[in-house]
Formats: C-alpha cells, structure tokens, sequence
C-alpha cells in the first residue's frame, strides 16, 4: 500500500485504468456472452415486463431493461446508468442486445426489452432508474443505486422520487 501512496496522481490514475483494461478483457475472453444474453432475456424479467435488477455473471454485470408501452402517451420503463451514464454510452459496455415485445392489439403493452452486458470493475457505479410517462411528460420514479465492490453487487442507496422532483 505505501507503494501507492508514494505514487503521483497521474501514475495513480494510469495504474487504474490497467486494471480497468484488464478486467474488461477477461470479462470478453472468459464466457459465451451469446449464451449469458439468452438466458438473460428468459429470467431477466420480472410479470410487469420491465427488468429485474442487475446480477453478476462470471466477469460481467447483467443488466436488463425495458420499456412497456400501455398508450400513445403512457409508458413504464427501467433502465440503467453505468457511472453516471445510460449502459448504451457506457465505455464498460461489451454487448447489448434488444428484442421488440408486440402487444396484443398491437398499440398495448408494445414496447421492447434489452440486455446490456458490462465488465464487472471494482468501483462501478450502477443506478437502477425506474419511470413513467404519461400525456404531462416523462418522470422518474424510484432509483436503486449499487455499487462493484471486491467483485460483488452492494446496495449503496435506494430513494422514491416525489412528484414535487420530477420536473
């Protein structure tokens, strides 16, 4: 540890970016990811159609999401950001995969499902970020925030958003 601490901030920073690049580049050599997306898209799921919450598989962060779409104007949706940042422009992001979900009508419960699959990195910052539009506009409504710590998922906070907030 003295080793580190005698270290100056930009070799600190490059040392951590080697390992974030070396984390990476276990996480694509070490599974099927063809595999990890079609299982993910049967249990990643939950009756209301929207995704469940992330999970670990071998040396990647499974994290599926959804949009159900009940109206032209009403919607739910769960999705998630990676270090502050949707998982579609994450630069831990490996694959993502999307599937449409026709509705029975066809204008009903439309809407589609994702897996998007990140490299497990000590540190990451995950937000679970749950919402609803309707006719007034787009609102967050809950958002559960976990964090990659020695390899593991930890729940670091969980609020409600109020309506006073939303805007």
């Amino acid at each position: 540890m003295a080793r580190y601490r005698a270290m100056t901030d930009e070799a600190l920073h490059a040392v951590a970016e080697a390992v974030r690049q070396v984390q990476t580049e276990r996480a694509i050599a070490a599974g099927d990811l063809d595999a990890v997306v079609a299982n993910a898209f049967e249990i990643g799921f939950g009756r209301d159609g929207l995704g469940v919450d992330p999970w670990i598989e071998g040396n990647l962060v499974v994290c599926p999401g959804a949009i159900v779409t009940k109206s032209r104007t009403n919607h739910r949706c769960r999705f998630v950001s990676v270090d502050d940042v949707w998982v579609w422009d994450s630069g831990l992001l490996l694959r993502e995969d999307k599937r449409s979900t026709p509705g029975g009508d066809g204008r009903t419960n439309v809407g589609f499902r994702a897996v998007a699959l990140v490299a497990l990195v000590d540190g990451t910052t995950i937000d679970i970020v749950s919402g609803r539009a309707r006719a007034s506009g787009h609102a967050v409504e809950h958002v559960l925030s976990i964090e990659v710590r020695a390899g593991e998922l930890i729940e670091v906070s969980q609020r409600n958003v109020a309506a006073a907030n939303m805007r």
